[in-house]
């Protein structure tokens, strides 16, 4: 064995003792498992697919609904104060897509929500999730060519902080029809995600 070689194998037996000792590593932060309240709101970059112009809206009802069932989180509405945000967007192959539908707009609700009552009334996206830079964003509905995931996408934020969507997702699941309803997979994934938190976190304890 030439002294070369001696030295990678030195490196790779080294490495892997260190790769198996951060899957340990809490996935979750502290803050995520101390959570009490949620918003879910539809991602401000996505756009409607033209021959499914109520997809993200369908996959938010659907994350809302999966969350309720789950009884973990109170849902807030758009507007309010949240320790998490949710956000949604629905996979669709790319071509001609619509932003700014109004379709997304959540219309007045009253739905019950662990014996209160729930009324929401979402006009658009959610404000103030993201810095609006230059000036505030163009609003009007209009079709272009949209590329991006065929895949549903959920992905987790920090919330009460300044412009959540800025910073990096602290948890996201992408996979095929993850936010159909009524079992929705993206949901159990989070929610396994929860329970292995919550095992590493005694262990430090």
């Amino acid at each position: 064995m030439s002294a070369r070689t001696a030295t990678i194998l030195f490196i790779v037996l080294s490495v892997v003792p260190l790769a198996a000792k951060n899957k340990k590593k809490v996935v979750l932060p502290d803050y995520v498992l101390r959570a009490e309240t949620v918003q879910v709101v539809i991602d401000p970059n996505a756009g409607e697919p033209v021959r499914d112009p109520f997809a993200n809206r369908k996959a938010r009802e659907n994350v809302e609904a999966a969350l309720t069932k789950w009884g973990r989180f109170r849902l807030v509405l758009e507007g309010q104060s949240a320790d998490l945000i949710f956000v949604v967007r629905k996979g669709h192959a790319s071509g001609p897509a619509v932003r700014n539908m109004p379709t997304d707009n959540r219309p007045v609700i009253i739905q019950p929500n662990a014996g209160d009552v729930r009324v929401a009334a979402q006009q658009g996206h959610a404000p103030g999730l993201q810095n609006p830079g230059l000036g505030p964003p163009d609003t009007s509905p209009r079709v272009d060519n949209e590329i991006g995931p065929s895949e549903d996408i959920l992905a987790l934020y920090q919330g009460r902080v300044d412009y959540p969507l800025d910073a990096p997702a602290v948890w996201r699941y992408l996979g095929k029809d993850a936010l159909e309803g009524p079992q929705v997979k993206a949901v159990e994934q989070f929610k396994q995600a929860i329970t292995e938190a919550e095992k590493q976190q005694q262990q430090r304890h």
